[in-house]
């Protein structure tokens, strides 16, 4: 792919410079490197200086958090067969080709642009740089990877100088810049607040859009500062009660400051349907041509801002949504949004359960995007087509419950009437008591969100 690799090379060029004084023009090759004899072996190395103190920590790509990582299990025991040769979970990555790592392939290894804090290709959702909540690692160990993955990725040998890694440098985003205005449309805003160092905070803002008469949006264009899981916009359903819908333009954690979950605050989220969202800092994604979101005269969103932060000083999160509009009379298919809720399961206690449920159309349905909603308990949301040529083809995978990835279609998943789509969800219940589908944290959720026309 010429173009994403070009994009690749861009991004990484502002610190490869610095990279290449420091190595004195070194190779990528094995007859290149010289190591006295007690060095570690080049991978051995990346495991023992990045891998298991960045990566394979508690709640991330370790042990039990596994299923909420991408599957990605980067611990001493399994980082090799974890990496190399194996097919990432991210669809839009996986889609492009890429391999974790794919030997030989540096530009196409999804691991070198989970590392690099610069934005992924244009148009391609990959999800937040790596570590998340914390810095980048430094220039000097992304280009020792780099190496050891141009070299062939080999489990044993000496395949990177490690005079590289003497570049302590970090990639620095420099001061944040808001989001520009859009030309046509309306902006809403998270203002700035403050994540306390090793926190985790999650919080919601209910805000006016602003417009005064129906309009029709077609690209939806986002920004965030670095740190965050994700950042999300959501209606809310016809039939919610009066008491869930929150106050206009008040902060709500769902989470108190010694950590525990504020469940007033958390009720809402019962209601709500996916309206728009991104999981990378800055993301821009425009409707196929002809197609729109109708946006109700006085419109009210619930943002949703979501940051954990790893490091020992606070830092400051925001987040920017641009609702770009156009005419009526450019639009010729309105958008809807998909609301596809399985209600009826029930988890017994201290076992893992897969619910299935298959929804149908009555018209013909034509989806551009899909994205998941589960509670704590979900380990995999599996969507799947349920009929027609495409029967049973897997079409979404999120194993990450608070963070669900958002997959577009650059060919549009079109369903005939009597088709449909097959939600395949497994949950671990560990508790004492039966969980079935309900309003709060501790009951469980399962439905399938998108955009459809």
């Amino acid at each position: 792919m010429p173009t994403q690799n070009r994009a690749f090379r861009a991004a990484a060029g502002t610190f490869l410079l610095s990279i290449a004084a420091i190595a004195c023009g070194g190779s990528d090759t094995a007859s290149d490197v010289t190591m006295p004899g007690t060095e570690l072996a080049t991978f051995a190395r990346i495991q023992a200086s990045t891998l298991t103190p960045t990566c394979a920590t508690i709640g991330c790509h370790t042990g039990a958090s596994v299923a909420a990582s991408g599957a990605l299990n980067l611990d001493k025991a399994h980082a090799y067969e974890s990496l190399v040769g194996v097919a990432p979970a991210n669809l839009s990555a996986k889609s492009d080709g890429m391999l974790r790592v794919k030997a030989g392939n540096a530009d196409n290894s999804f691991l070198m642009w989970k590392l690099l804090f610069h934005r992924s290709p244009q148009g391609r959702d990959y999800g937040n740089p790596m570590p998340s909540g914390g810095q980048p690692i430094t220039n000097g160990e992304i280009e020792y990877i780099r190496r050891w993955i141009a070299a062939g990725a080999p489990r044993e040998g000496f395949v990177a100088d490690t005079m590289v890694l003497a570049d302590h440098s970090r990639f620095d985003p420099g001061a944040f810049t808001p989001l520009a205005l859009p030309v046509q449309g309306f902006q809403m805003h998270i203002a700035p607040f403050t994540v306390q160092p090793n926190f985790e905070r999650e919080l919601f803002v209910y805000e006016k859009v602003g417009n005064t008469t129906d309009v029709f949006v077609n690209r939806i264009e986002t920004k965030m500062r670095l740190g965050s899981h994700h950042f999300l916009v959501y209606s809310f359903r016809t039939t919610t009660p009066a008491q869930a819908i929150p106050a206009l333009s008040v902060v709500r954690d769902i989470r108190n400051t010694d950590g525990s979950l504020n469940f007033l605050n958390m009720l809402p989220m019962a209601y709500h349907v996916f309206l728009a969202g991104s999981m990378t800092p800055t993301s821009d994604f425009t409707f196929p041509t002809g197609v729109a979101l109708r946006i109700p005269a006085n419109a009210t969103y619930d943002l949703n801002a979501h940051y954990a932060n790893t490091l020992s000083n606070a830092v400051t999160g925001e987040a920017y949504v641009n609702l770009h509009t156009t005419s009526q009379a450019q639009v010729t298919r309105e958008a809807k949004t998909l609301d596809m809720a399985n209600t009826s399961f029930s988890l017994p206690p201290r076992q893992r359960t897969t619910t299935v449920k298959s929804f149908t159309v009555s018209a013909t349905t034509t989806i551009f995007l899909l994205t998941s909603h589960m509670h704590k308990r979900g380990e995999k949301f599996v969507i799947k087509i349920n009929g027609g040529p495409r029967n049973g083809e897997v079409v979404y995978t999120n194993t990450d419950w608070e963070h669900p990835m958002m997959q577009s279609y650059a060919t549009a998943i079109v369903l005939q009437p009597g088709q449909g789509l097959t939600s395949e969800i497994t949950y671990n219940n560990d508790t004492d008591r039966t969980i079935t589908f309900g309003l709060t944290s501790e009951d469980e959720m399962g439905i399938i969100f998108g955009y459809y026309y």
